[in-house]
């Protein structure tokens, strides 16, 4: 074989390798940016969490002590509680908390009952006080009970029960 043809075949050789280590490094610096891009949405996703249990810890607290309306709280609690462990509310005792939003979702709300006929209001508000006073005590058991879970993501084996934390054994900030 000619010097000539074999110098160009090394040429070539060591600019196919050349060309793959640059293909190899550009596409390892392509994954590890995936990498931290996948850790930062982790990370936000877990932040976003935490905020909304702590949010529904904040809004079992406020319905223990009076502070809002229960219907409101428990459609808000069970509107975190779809995104933060929905299948929560087929368990009891959380279960109320899907229960009050069923039974209030035809009530308009905001602007719908700014505009709405005031006698209507007045009818809807009253079947809303007769919903909450016949379901005061499970609204009670359920936001005690939300307010200690532990949101961990699991059930337990028992029975397939979410788990709680005894509240007079926990070391939780209520």
């Amino acid at each position: 074989m000619p010097q000539n043809l074999q110098w160009i075949l090394i040429a070539a050789g060591v600019i196919a390798i050349a060309g793959l280590t640059f293909y190899i490094i550009y596409q390892w610096r392509r994954l590890r940016q995936h990498q931290r891009a996948v850790a930062r949405t982790r990370a936000l996703q877990a932040e976003r969490r935490d905020s909304m249990i702590e949010s529904i810890r904040i809004l079992a607290m406020t319905l223990q002590q009076e502070q809002v309306e229960p219907s409101e709280g428990c459609i808000r609690i069970k509107g975190l509680l779809d995104h933060v462990e929905p299948e929560l509310l087929s368990h009891s005792p959380y279960d109320v908390f899907q229960t009050i939003y069923e039974k209030t979702q035809h009530m308009p709300t905001h602007e719908a009952r700014q505009q709405a006929d005031p006698r209507l209001i007045q009818r809807l508000d009253e079947e809303r006080f007769a919903l909450e006073a016949a379901y005061a005590d499970a609204i009670q058991e359920g936001a005690m009970a939300i307010r200690y879970y532990r949101f961990d993501g699991s059930v337990s084996a028992s029975a397939g029960e979410p788990r709680t934390v005894d509240p007079g054994a926990s070391t939780l900030q209520p």
